[in-house]
């Protein structure tokens, strides 16, 4: 069997999160409440959720950091930061009253454990960019809707502060599929 070696690795050390400059609103809620714990499961764990995006993200680093380090480095940034995403809904959907795991509770009550049959992976570096651009607006689209149903200051703050973060992740994403493309 033939033994294959690395002989260009991309350096992760340093890598921090990548989102914007603001401070996130305290952790709180002002009631328990099971249905807003539920929508906010699909967040945390459903189709467009946290953790679809930190799987696509990760994977996508991995895909590339033997070609493209500094577009890969800059994935991982914008994985982890949906990784502080993710701690802070599962922190809110506790406080709600709700479990926190890999299942998304359906506002039918149904639940839905997360896959990876979620995740687009293109091969091509720049449809990988194009997917997650797409991502990202989709978890802003169901971050408005979700706010407009939750009557919680408290949880609409938190989530109106991650759509900023969300709106940076695309234009990042749009700068580097510029770069890979153009």
């Amino acid at each position: 069997m033939e033994q294959k070696t690395l002989s260009n690795t991309c350096s992760f050390a340093g890598v921090k999160p990548i989102m914007m400059d603001l401070p996130y609103p305290a952790i709180q809620v002002e009631k328990q409440n099971c249905a807003y714990a539920q929508l906010l499961s699909i967040d945390y764990c459903g189709a467009v959720s946290e953790l679809s995006a930190i799987t696509q993200y990760i994977n996508n680093e991995n895909r590339l950091c033997h070609e493209q380090c500094g577009i890969s480095q800059t994935i991982l940034g914008l994985a982890i930061a949906e990784m502080m995403h993710l701690q802070k809904l599962g922190e809110l959907i506790w406080l709600l009253g709700g479990k926190v795991d890999f299942a998304a509770k359906t506002p039918n009550g149904n639940l839905k454990l997360w896959t990876p049959e979620y995740l687009t992976i293109p091969e091509n570096p720049y449809k990988m960019l194009e997917a997650d651009i797409a991502a990202e607006k989709s978890a802003i689209k169901q971050y408005e809707m979700h706010i407009n149903m939750i009557n919680d200051d408290c949880v609409r703050a938190i989530l109106k502060r991650i759509i900023k973060d969300e709106e940076y992740h695309i234009m990042i994403l749009k700068s580097l599929s510029a770069s890979i493309n153009g």
